[in-house]
């Protein structure tokens, strides 16, 4: 079985070849389909994307197991999983905006092992291997020194469902943005915990995500010397119902606020 630098090397030409097949559909989309709401979208750049990136992993690593964005859950026994989103920011990508990537871990018993993100528009390929940093096109990256979070910029995202806590995140991305220098938000989560690894933000925090949409991201965010947990401090959830990440200075006053009473229904 490969090693971790092998695995890591094969992410990253994956991803490289994933991305001129989402690059082939710019502009060309023929359809646009609605999932969960009107707001939530798949294209065929999705599916045929995902759709690559899949085959190419049966091809080298039949046995084994992949979990993927669209409509793809192919567990099995195996201890080797891959965790993908072949397009993270479809919405951007469908308007002609170039924040959009290519996210995918591979963990081994539950444990992140390698990661990629990749920005084919931009040109720009997140990655990071357990133990060994993070890299931005091949070049070693670490968050910020940023200590107070009244000069922190942060980065956040929205969910689809207009439920309670939709109404409910933009009191809290109102109190943020009262104590903080900026606040951004781009609609792609993987890319947000880049930005953070790479010290370009201080700060991340978002509720309803995914596994594919968190997991290549935490571990560049870690292994750039940033903290990520869940909104309670404990460990980020697999399945991405909170997520915090950081430089890991901010991490506490953060917390702070998105432990507070009055938005303890992101916690249940």
């Amino acid at each position: 079985m490969p090693t971790s630098d092998e695995f890591g090397r094969f992410s990253i030409d994956l991803a490289r070849q994933a991305g001129e097949v989402l690059l082939g559909y710019r502009g060309k989309l023929r359809s646009v389909r609605h999932k969960s709401s009107c707001i939530d979208l798949v294209t065929e750049a999705d599916i045929e994307c995902q759709r690559f990136i899949v085959s190419k992993i049966h091809k080298a690593f039949p046995e084994h197991s992949i979990l993927a964005e669209e409509n793809l859950t192919d567990e099995g026994s195996s201890k080797y999983r891959w965790v993908i989103d072949p397009l993270d920011g479809t919405t951007n990508f469908v308007h002609g905006l170039p924040i959009f990537a290519i996210s995918i871990g591979l963990q081994i018993d539950g444990i992140t092992c390698c990661g990629v993100v990749y920005n084919p528009a931009g040109g720009t390929l997140y990655h990071a291997v357990a133990g060994q940093g993070a890299y931005c096109n091949g070049e070693p990256i670490s968050v910020s020194g940023q200590k107070n979070l009244i000069e922190s910029i942060l980065v956040t995202g929205f969910p689809y469902e207009h439920d309670e806590k939709f109404h409910l995140s933009f009191e809290l991305f109102h109190e943020f943005h009262n104590r903080v220098q900026g606040m951004r938000r781009f609609g792609a989560a993987a890319l947000d915990f880049c930005f953070v690894a790479s010290g370009q933000l201080d700060g991340f925090y978002e509720f309803n995500l995914k596994p594919w949409d968190i997991c290549a991201g935490d571990l560049i965010c870690r292994e750039a010397g940033g903290k990520v947990t869940g909104w309670s401090g404990g460990n980020l959830p697999f399945q991405g119902t909170t997520a915090a990440a950081s430089n890991g200075l901010i991490h506490q006053e953060m917390l702070d606020i998105l432990r507070q009473d009055n938005y303890r229904l992101f916690l249940l």
